[in-house]
């Protein structure tokens, strides 16, 4: 699933352009096509047309993992999920592809498709982001996000560190490769209960998904199956996908764990479980 940086680079392609595709910036939807209804989750084909046919593109944001495309009045929020991309193209150039399922045609012919192989992919038309965007906890990069309110954040719960930085509704756009890089970086044990952290592991931690997440979107985030393309953060992981390598800082193997249903990557030596946990 892609992170806050691989959907941060996608959000500054769309509006900046590269690949030698421009921007969507200020391109007017002439008609909208819906392939697989479930993709669109509050609306159907005809409500999508009769609201955005004619409506231009203001502006392209980001929200944790979602994509926020707004319009004059409305909004469509775009979540990629598992297995979904976005890709900007012109019709003469390319037929659409088996596993398309909504696209938005441009009144200059270009168009915006999104392609979802396990159609996990979600879409939202809505006149308030808030109505979907609510639940999120905050933003990691925001610098409103303090060392000490995130310290009270982590000590006010009872929950281990990997599942907890994994939870949308505490920090919104980690997942799995930023938060196991994250606590490594940190030093600290991904079984380790958030309540038994220091005011300066707090700050450790904050620091360092900061740095991972920066360094994400640096190298157009992680490239490390056939769904997202063009990043470069995969070759620089220090533990994620290694188990079983030497550990960057001490040469202990990597180890790999399941916690909460997902794979967790972590040095036993450079992140060792303290004995008491309060």
């Amino acid at each position: 699933m892609p992170e806050l940086p691989e959907v941060e680079t996608i959000v500054r392609r769309l509006c900046c352009g590269g690949d030698r595709v421009g921007s969507i910036l200020g391109k007017q939807v002439a008609q909208a096509h819906l392939y697989w209804a479930r993709t669109l989750s509050n609306s159907s084909e005809k409500q999508l047309n009769n609201n955005l046919k004619g409506e231009v593109v203001q502006e392209i944001g980001r929200r944790g993992k979602f994509i926020l495309i707004r319009f004059h009045q409305l909004s469509l929020l775009i979540h990629l999920r598992m297995s979904g991309f976005l890709r900007v193209e012109q019709p003469l150039e390319k037929e659409l592809q088996k596993h398309d399922r909504l696209m938005l045609e441009f009144s200059d012919g270009w168009r915006l498709v999104l392609n979802d192989t396990r159609k996990f992919g979600r879409v939202w038309l809505v006149s308030d982001p808030r109505e979907i965007l609510s639940a999120l906890g905050p933003e990691p990069l925001d610098q409103s996000l303090t060392p000490s309110s995130f310290h009270q954040m982590l000590i006010k719960r009872r929950r281990q560190l990997k599942p907890l930085l994994l939870d949308q509704t505490f920090l919104a756009g980690l997942g799995n490769i930023y938060t196991d890089e994250a606590l490594y970086l940190a030093r600290l044990n991904p079984l380790r209960l958030s309540s038994s952290l220091l005011p300066a592991d707090s700050f450790a931690l904050l620091n360092s998904i900061r740095s991972v997440l920066n360094e994400g979107i640096q190298r157009n985030g992680a490239s490390i199956d056939w769904v997202y393309r063009g990043g470069e953060f995969q070759n620089h992981f220090c533990v994620y996908q290694r188990q079983g390598q030497p550990c960057l800082i001490c040469g202990s193997l990597i180890k790999r764990i399941r916690l909460g249903q997902r794979s967790t990557y972590f040095c036993p030596v450079c992140q060792p479980l303290p004995p008491v946990q309060n």
